[in-house]
Formats: C-alpha cells, structure tokens, sequence
C-alpha cells in the first residue's frame, strides 16, 4: 500500500505580516537609511539648479494657478489670497504625488540589487516616501513666509498639522507598497502612474476648496484620502475649511483600509519579485 505524503505549509497570518514589517524596519534601520539618503541625492544629481528645483516646480505652479483659476476663473478660495491657497494646497500634494511617482517604480529600477542581494524589500518604497519629507519642509518654510507676506499668522490649530502630515505619508505608503508590487508583474503600471497622479489632482481639493462639492456627493468625495489630508492643512493653518469631521473620519478609515490592504499585498507577492522583476 503507498503511503500517503502530508504536507504542512507554515505560512504568517496577517497581523503576523504586520508585525513582521515593523520588524524589518527597526532590524534593517541602518540600510532603511543609506536608502533615503541615496534617493534624495540621486534626484538632484548633475542638476544645474539642484535643490532649488525643490521650490521652484511649486512655485512656478502657484503662479500658473492663481492666474488661470484665481484671476481668469475666478476661483473661491475660501477669503484667502489665492497664491496662499493654492500653495497650502499643493505643499501635501506635491509631497504625495512625488512619493507616489517615485514609489511605484522603485522595485523596478532597482532590479539589480533585488536580484543580487537579500534584504526586506518593503524597506525600499518606504525610503523613497521619507525622502520627499525633505522637499516638504523646504516647502513650508517658504509657504510660512508668503502667509507672512500677506499678513496671515497660523491659527492654533497648527498643531494638528503633523498629524495630517501623518495621514499624507500613510496615503503614500499604501499606494507605493500596491504600485510597486504590481509593477514588478505588470509594466503597464508605469504608464499608469502619470494619468493617475493627474486625475487625482483635480479630485483633490487642491484648486478648488472642498465646499463646492454638492452635500449630496461630500461622502463619495471624502472616500480619497488626500481630500481630508489638503482640507486638514488649510483648516490647520488658516481655520478654513472643514477640521477633523466626518469627511475625515471616512478619510482616515479609506488610509486604513489602503495601508493595511498594502502591506499585506506587498508580502503576499515579494517572495517572487527577485525571479520577475
């Protein structure tokens, strides 16, 4: 009589998987941080203006926006000067959308080292996303002095103005860690990654404020996070808008749900990004 083969696969459940990426993070901290050095260089490398594109791309934008929508439009903007507006609007976009761009794709251009070496691949759109922290800060250091400049002062609210930042990086990272790994399999993505940055633009609050948007729409409108995070920023240093609500509530539990949803995506298929990628 043949005898019969058990197999008994041991595999991590989720909340396993979640604890196991907080575990890679601390235990291969030092390379976590060789990589956020490496891609805040590699961006302004041989770059004649080098951090100076940093300011300049808001600002050249600002200026676009409050002459198109602020001047020939004639945008609400919420009783504030249109360039602060759109550059409150913009300091967390651009901080998403440069992560999002960079995050997706940052499996693939480092195909060699993927192949060649062992480390927790999730580290690497983690890093691209806290690089874009500096290009933030160098941001807000000139949005706080153009509020200046047109007499605005922050309101006390600006306190709660890193955890919105908070929810930005959870967005980022959620999208990087769904992007990247779908990336690595299908190549399509990086065609995606550009018309979704864009269209996700204009379903943000960015040039627009939020409360053009029809009551009967606000809660489908809220399920983007990224409406929450750019509606926080205003409220936090202006009072405008609308603060911590309903609409962030739905917001935060969309970053959740996109996070989580990620990570466990990202684990799932990492076993075999060194055969594909």
């Amino acid at each position: 009589m043949a005898s019969v083969k058990t197999i008994i696969r041991i595999s991590a459940d989720r909340h396993e998987r979640l604890r196991q990426f907080l575990a890679d993070l601390w235990d291969y901290r030092e390379l976590f941080w060789t990589f956020v050095e490496r891609d805040i260089k590699v961006r302004y490398k041989q770059t004649a203006l080098g951090v100076i594109w940093v300011v300049l791309q808001p600002l050249l934008m600002t200026a676009v926006f409050t002459l198109i929508f602020g001047k020939l439009a004639g945008m609400p903007s919420e009783k504030l000067p249109y360039a602060v507006f759109a550059l409150s609007g913009l300091l967390p976009w651009n901080f998403f959308s440069g992560a999002l761009t960079r995050g997706g794709v940052i499996l693939v251009n480092s195909a060699q080292l993927i192949s060649k070496v062992y480390f927790p691949r999730l580290i690497m759109p983690v890093a691209s996303v806290m690089g874009g922290l500096l290009d933030f800060l160098v941001v807000f250091v000139f949005l706080i002095g153009l509020m200046f400049f047109y007499g605005l002062v922050p309101t006390a609210a600006v306190i709660w103005l890193p955890f919105f930042l908070l929810v930005a990086i959870a967005t980022a990272l959620g999208v990087s860690f769904w992007l990247s790994a779908l990336n690595v399999r299908y190549r399509d993505v990086n065609y995606l990654i550009p018309f979704m940055a864009q269209f996700w633009m204009f379903a943000t609050p960015v040039v627009y404020p939020a409360s053009m948007i029809p009551d009967r729409w606000r809660l489908l409108y809220g399920l983007n996070p990224m409406v929450g995070v750019v509606e926080g920023f205003r409220w936090a240093l202006f009072g405008t808008g609308e603060g911590p609500g309903w609409m962030m509530l739905v917001s935060i539990v969309m970053v959740v749900i996109l996070l989580i949803t990620g990570i466990l995506v990202f684990r799932k298929m990492e076993r075999t990004f060194a055969d594909v990628v």
